[in-house]
């Protein structure tokens, strides 16, 4: 495990040595960082598997560092921080993190869950060096699902990456395309998860995939919202202009 490496980013020694500390204990190659400014450096000199990384950091903080990674890297993130807010969660997931641990933590809860997310992230980066086969696409609305990279293909060919959570979501959308699933119903169909996933945490992961299929958020047409029930994906494959009033109905 030596291979793997890990970085710890909070401004208390205290927390950071402790991390540090039992993550090379378990064999890993850890580093730690103070700063956010300090972890970019570290981040353009190596690559990491997993960032532990504290939402309350002096300069940049950890929102924000991990909004801009996730535009650019599929490395595990799991925040770290000391307040107990759900919102503060909400908001980490919004920008792109896997995991969310509360201070004080259980290190064993942290290790298991960074073990997760590393197989992940390994997979995923074997994936992308393996020789590319014939994709499996499916339509979702005017782009295409790549399910095996996780990505959608735009008609222009760019592409946007989606994290596991999310992939797995519209898979699940597009498995019962047409159909309305509720939350409860897409929360069971998110395989893995060390997360307690709640009704918000479907909301979010859905407006995180509309967003990358630049859905109207005021009337989405592919992802269509059902008041009362939960979600589910329209069988139309244009992103035509809807008609009056047909928001407003769903």
């Amino acid at each position: 495990m030596s291979d793997i490496k890990i970085l710890v980013v909070d401004d208390s020694i205290v927390t950071r040595e402790t991390l540090e500390s039992y993550f090379a204990a378990e064999g890993y190659t850890v580093s730690g960082a103070e700063t956010a400014e300090e972890a970019e450096l570290r981040l353009s000199e190596e690559t990491f598997d997993l960032i532990l990384l504290d939402i309350r950091l002096p300069g940049k903080d950890g929102l924000t560092l991990t909004r801009e990674l996730r535009t650019r890297s599929e490395v595990g993130i799991i925040l770290v921080t000391g307040k107990q807010d759900e919102i503060d969660r909400i908001i980490g997931l919004e920008c792109g993190a896997d995991e969310y641990v509360s201070k004080p933590f259980n290190a064993r809860e942290i290790l298991a869950r960074g073990k997760n997310l590393i197989r992940r992230v390994r997979k995923q980066r074997e994936l992308e060096k393996k020789p590319a086969d014939e994709p499996v696409l499916r339509a979702i609305g005017t782009w295409q699902l790549d399910t095996a990279r996780r990505v959608l293909i735009k008609s222009d060919r760019s592409e946007s990456q989606l994290t596991e959570g999310e992939c797995q979501l519209l898979l699940a959308l597009k498995t019962h395309e047409g159909t309305a699933l509720t939350r409860d119903q897409l929360m069971d169909r998110i395989k893995n998860r060390t997360w307690n996933a709640t009704d918000r945490t479907i909301d979010v992961l859905i407006g995180r995939i509309r967003r990358k299929l630049s859905e109207d958020p005021l009337c989405p047409q592919v992802i269509v919202t059902v008041h009362g029930v939960g979600y589910l994906l329209s069988s139309v494959a244009e992103n035509s202009a809807p008609e009056e009033g047909v928001c407003e109905s769903l």
